[in-house]
């Protein structure tokens, strides 16, 4: 073999494991331009072209066209990556995408793309270099073929939820508490009803059709549909695939601005719910917020709202349920013996004990402003010392500076300590507290976790904070 194969080999390690990350990102981003663009709006996404590897290999691009000398340093450096990506393989810290159909198509066009650049040093170089834009334009150049699948699939699971004449469907949809409410309602109901819930992460277009065609049942009475959106009509094609004969408006807040672009086009499409609904359809308002209120009283329909009485971190999703489930059909009996049953779990929380007897809060998905409320409000009822873990709140728009600052008043009050997981709003969190500290090494956190709460508390894990935390723990 020449030094040239030598160099293929360990580029192309390096580049399937490139190719990897930039798939999962946009699969995380659920192939959402604006959600996947402002990722680089925050410090860990400008760190990915802003480091000094990555600014290295563009001046090293210059380097090998005007001497090949530097090429053995770009095997070395190729080299490196490369036994980087197997020691992530060894250890499952590789970061990729969950391997469907579409990620492998987009795979394979990917690494067959590449294989057009195994020319030279300086070729493999610049496929490096721009591996970024080239997998975004091939994401981006299949969408509208992964549009007319999705739109095959939407059509059939219409026409499936069409003949079931007789389903009665619940849309939940809002800024926050939708997957709560879902999983209380559907606990409730099941004492009564044969019910079918989309799946945790099955929000979407595509996910709620494939529920329909995968899993309703003629049987089936009660179908709970939680529903998600990151722009104006997501809802409205939403509802228009289930049609929900009830809606449900958990509560509005920023999340997701800087995809929908203002407050305004928040409230506009969480309420394509409320608008969806047929003439005999029936509305529940979140009353605890200000913006389900101000929809309750624009609504002309049959219309509820709920929750002005709950006393307790996440109780009107509780009230929400419980007073959808009383106009399904369930008596004040049946539903207060439901509740009493389901009452002392929190959805989207689990909480457990850790090794050294610590109480573990783990709400580690999506965080959005409410929810990190709720949860510090939830984490305050704890004995002995407090600690929040929690990266920095993204998508917030122009509001989140803030809303980073909200949640900085309530970290004042209910935690001991509060470790951010990363940068963006670190300095609004911290106010110059020194019970807020800034770390990203799962190691040390764990340390400082175990340091105060010497073996007895509360740890809430919020957000997408590195999983390993809760192994060590």
């Amino acid at each position: 073999m020449t030094f040239f194969d030598f160099l293929v080999v360990v580029w192309s390690i390096r580049t399937v494991k490139a190719v990897l990350f930039w798939l999962y990102l946009w699969q995380l981003k659920e192939y959402h331009a604006g959600r996947f663009i402002d990722h680089f709006r925050t410090a860990k996404g400008r760190q990915i072209f802003l480091n000094p590897l990555f600014l290295g290999k563009i001046v090293l691009f210059g380097a090998l066209f005007l001497s090949t000398q530097f090429a053995p340093l770009l095997f070395i450096l190729y080299a490196f990556e490369a036994l980087q990506a197997a020691r992530q393989v060894g250890a499952k810290k590789l970061l990729k995408p969950v391997f469907t159909k579409k990620i492998l198509f987009l795979l394979l066009v990917s690494i067959v793309f590449a294989l057009g650049f195994v020319q030279d040093p300086p070729s493999l170089l610049l496929f490096d270099i721009l591996t970024p834009g080239i997998v975004s334009v091939i994401v981006l150049l299949f969408q509208p073929f992964a549009a007319l699948g999705r739109q095959r699939i939407v059509e059939k699971a219409r026409q499936k939820r069409n003949a079931l004449k007789n389903l009665m469907v619940v849309g939940i949809t809002g800024s926050y508490g939708k997957t709560s409410t879902k999983e209380f309602l559907a606990r409730i109901l099941e004492k009564k009803f044969k019910v079918l819930k989309t799946k945790e992460h099955q929000n979407s277009e595509v996910g709620i059709a494939r529920c329909i065609l995968d899993e309703l049942k003629p049987e089936h009475e009660v179908f709970v549909c939680e529903m998600g959106a990151y722009g104006r009509g997501g809802i409205k094609l939403l509802a228009s695939i289930a049609k929900p004969t009830h809606g449900v408006l958990t509560g509005i807040n920023e999340q997701h601005m800087a995809t929908f672009g203002s407050q305004e086009n928040i409230i506009n499409t969480k309420y394509e719910l409320i608008e969806s609904l047929p003439a005999s359809g029936v509305a529940f308002f979140n009353a605890n917020n200000k913006y389900c209120r101000e929809l309750y009283e624009k609504t002309k329909g049959k219309k509820m709202l709920y929750g002005e009485n709950a006393e307790f971190p996440g109780g009107e999703n509780i009230l929400g349920a419980a007073a959808v489930a009383r106009e399904l059909g369930m008596t004040e009996e049946e539903v207060a013996k439901a509740v009493q049953e389901v009452g002392d779990t929190f959805p989207g929380m689990e909480v457990k004990k850790g090794k050294d007897g610590i109480t573990i809060l783990n709400a580690m998905y999506s965080a959005n402003p409410d929810g990190v409320m709720a949860n510090l409000e939830y984490l305050k009822t704890f004995s002995g010392k407090k600690v929040l873990v929690m990266p920095c709140l993204i998508e917030l728009g122009f509001s989140a500076k803030e809303v980073h600052e909200r949640v900085a008043k309530k970290i004042t009050e209910v935690c001991d300590l509060a470790v951010i997981t990363t940068k963006e709003y670190f300095e609004t969190l911290a106010q110059g507290s020194d019970k807020v500290v800034f770390s990203e090494d799962p190691q040390d956190i764990v340390e400082k976790i175990k340091n105060t709460t010497q073996g007895s508390g509360a740890v809430l894990l919020e957000g997408r904070v590195p999983s390993s935390i809760l192994t060590l723990l």
